[in-house]
């Protein structure tokens, strides 16, 4: 449940699990839960296709200037369109010679625009939850359009995939993402947070709901936002160093979650593919941890932490 900060009705929690965290009792005694996350977003994102007032400007290889207004800007269009038709294939490849399962945050319309993606993450075992019915800042859109939008998206990767997603995230969210996503139901867990190193419930539409921490730090973003990665080595020697870090917590009694995220336009590029191949390799070489999707997450805290009522 939510827990206010102490002795006053600020609505955040500062608590957490304060200096001693839960055993979490990872499966097989493993002392580190990893989640790889690949967002599919390639067609998704702002575009007058879409029927949006101009061109994206968010995470491709210029960020910054200014949208093309009222028309197509096929530079920006292309460069999401390397996600779809070559990134992907190259990350699923790199987690398939490894034998990892990861999570695919879906955007509907981009799953809707590449049914040949959809059935690839099936065909691996990999979890498709949702990313949102659109790839866009959902923080002024009206409850109903968004609730519309949410039942939108579900429908769409069901249809696509065979199976209901259990996760959900927005990324940029309204006031009223989480609520809507609650009162949707059917969900195990969003992760529209960034608060913690393991799972914890809120409130959410009256009754307990599993959060499950992403991350902004650990993640192929920050190659396409300043400060960031300017080069694949910073990048994979931050999640290096993030991994061995959380290990040595979890074989000193304190086993912790680390979630890694990715996306097809950007590790999808062979220069950075290298350095997700090389970490890849590095967490193959740990027997104690457990690389696990993130509804394998959620169904083992549902099940081992039940919420207090």
């Amino acid at each position: 449940m939510t827990i206010l900060a102490a002795e006053t009705d600020y609505p955040r929690d500062f608590l957490g699990y304060g200096p001693r965290t839960p055993d979490p009792r990872w499966p097989g005694g493993a002392k580190l839960a990893l989640s790889f996350v690949l967002n599919y977003e390639e067609g998704g994102e702002n575009t007058v296709l879409n029927g949006d007032a101009g061109s994206e400007l968010y995470l491709h290889e210029v960020p910054g200037g200014s949208p093309v207004l009222g028309e197509r800007n096929r530079t920006v269009e292309s460069q999401f369109d390397y996600g779809a038709r070559a990134g992907v294939w190259r990350v699923l490849r790199a987690f398939a010679a490894h034998g990892m399962p990861l999570t695919v945050y879906a955007v509907g319309r981009a799953l809707e625009l590449n049914p040949d993606a959809a059935r690839a993450f099936v065909a691996a075992g990999h979890e498709v939850a949702s990313h949102a019915w659109r790839w866009i800042d959902y923080h002024g859109m009206d409850e109903a359009t968004e609730r519309a939008e949410i039942a939108r998206c579900v429908e769409t990767i069901e249809r696509l995939t065979g199976t209901r997603p259990v996760g959900w995230y927005t990324g940029r969210i309204s006031p009223n993402t989480r609520r809507l996503v609650a009162e949707f139901g059917g969900f195990l867990y969003d992760s529209d947070a960034y608060d913690d190193d393991l799972p914890h419930y809120v409130t959410a539409a009256g009754r307990p709901h599993l959060v499950i921490p992403y991350t902004l730090d650990n993640n192929d973003m920050k190659y396409a936002v300043p400060p960031g990665f300017g080069d694949p080595d910073g990048w994979e020697r931050h999640l290096t160093d993030a991994f061995e870090v959380l290990l040595a917590e979890g074989r000193a009694g304190a086993p912790k979650m680390m979630s890694v995220g990715l996306h097809c336009r950007l590790v999808g590029r062979p220069g950075r593919a290298a350095a997700l191949q090389r970490f890849l390799a590095r967490v193959a070489r740990e027997k104690d941890v457990w690389v696990c999707r993130r509804a394998d997450i959620a169904r083992h805290w549902w099940a081992t932490h039940p919420p207090s009522r």
